[in-house]
């Protein structure tokens, strides 16, 4: 296990995890990374952050090509969720238990909390660390997306440490964003920021503003996140995406999401998907058969309009439908559309329940749902085209052109 040199005195040292496909309930197809950090030097030796419990042996392994895990004098936890402190404790014991783990100071809590019998040397970080004849300077990034998390930064190398800031899910060899080029990392980076940011984009705007503010944001040279590639090619790049993601700015598409019993369900979905298609609506169509939650959650992101189909089972949601709008409902997306449908048997509380439920979370919803009893058939179909209409007008007057 090879450390990878980003400096003169900082190396990569964190762990690939070929294998996960679930990340708290977010698809990870392509597996994960969880990124360390040593930064060497004559005076001091500094790890920033760990790995995932079971990663251990890895991260200890790349440290000692460069040092004797021994020798590292100091740990910094900018976040305690357990994908990056979980093998926190047992590091600690190759490294020196009683060494200083600093964190922000709910940090110290979580970590605590976390790990109550482990004899952990915890301290609050201030302002600034020393490291070495260089200063690591703390940024508070609080709720993005933990309470305790806080980007380090190295203002004499013009190097952040932004912890799941500007971060993706992908195991691979290459570490830098150079070596794989946007076509690739550019999707895998929309779908982690949709998945497990969108809540905090207000917190996000503000850090951004700050960091901009300080004047740090021109200083940037190198980010290094705790998932995915260090972005030292062009990180002021990852960094205007993020900017204009923030915004929740719809474009003119609609997502058309749905599961089905009898195919009644599927066919009223195929239905709208071509007809709002022929009205110049970018339109995806997504079964709940064959679609995880994450990836259609990734697809409504940029939607203008959510649409939602469900049959009734024992008068209520369909299971994987019911899913899916908890998942959504957890991220908080704004500045969208809703719309329900669905076919039924013997009762119909399956579309009710959706438009309901389109309706709490805020979303414009200019139309009662549509629903056929049994199967549709192509005279019963104007009310759903009616939709179509109702919903492709409604972006086309409130979201501009790409």
């Amino acid at each position: 296990m090879e450390p990878i040199k980003i400096t003169d005195t900082v190396y990569w040292v964190g762990a690939i995890d070929y294998d996960i496909r679930d990340f708290h309930g977010y698809l990870t197809p392509r597996g994960s990374t969880y990124n360390a950090y040593l930064i060497v030097n004559d005076k001091k030796i500094t790890l920033i952050d760990t790995v995932k419990h079971g990663f251990e042996e890895e991260l200890l392994s790349r440290v000692s090509k460069i040092v004797d895990p021994k020798k590292i004098d100091q740990v910094v936890s900018n976040h305690a969720e357990m994908d990056h402190s979980g093998g926190l404790p047992e590091i600690m014991r190759h490294i020196g238990i009683d060494k200083t783990v600093h964190a922000s100071a709910m940090g110290v809590k979580n970590l605590g909390g976390q790990f109550k019998n482990a004899g952990l040397n915890l301290k609050a970080a201030g302002a600034s660390l020393d490291v070495g004849g260089e200063e690591l300077a703390f940024i508070e990034t609080r709720m993005i997306h933990w309470p305790d998390s806080m980007f380090s930064f190295l203002p004499s190398q013009g190097l952040l440490f932004s912890q799941d800031g500007f971060g993706m899910h992908l195991a691979c060899p290459e570490r830098f964003d150079d070596q794989i080029g946007e076509n690739t990392w550019g999707p895998l980076a929309m779908n982690y920021f949709a998945n497990i940011l969108t809540p905090y984009t207000a917190q996000i705007a503000k850090v951004l503003e700050k960091v901009a503010a300080d004047g740090i944001l021109p200083q940037i040279k190198i980010i290094c996140p705790d998932h995915g590639f260090v972005w030292r090619q062009n990180p002021g790049r990852i960094v205007e995406l993020y900017s204009r993601w923030v915004q929740q700015k719809p474009r003119r598409k609609a997502v058309v999401a749905f599961d089905t019993m009898w195919h009644s369900t599927e066919f009223m979905a195929r239905v709208l998907t071509d007809y709002l298609a022929g009205q110049g609506i970018e339109t995806m169509y997504h079964s709940l058969k064959n679609k995880h939650r994450s990836e259609v959650a990734t697809e409504c992101y940029e939607a203008a309009a959510i649409i939602i189909g469900s049959p009734t089972i024992n008068n209520q949601l369909f299971p994987s439908v019911s899913d899916l709008i908890t998942y959504i409902k957890s991220l908080k997306f704004k500045n969208k559309i809703g719309a329900a449908f669905g076919s039924h048997g013997w009762s119909g509380e399956g579309a009710k329940l959706v438009q309901a439920e389109l309706k709490a979370l805020g979303y414009n919803v200019p139309a009662d749902e549509v629903r056929f009893q049994w199967v549709p058939e192509e005279k019963d179909l104007e009310p759903l085209k009616a939709l179509g209409k109702l919903i492709a007008d409604e972006i086309k007057k409130t979201v501009d052109p790409d």
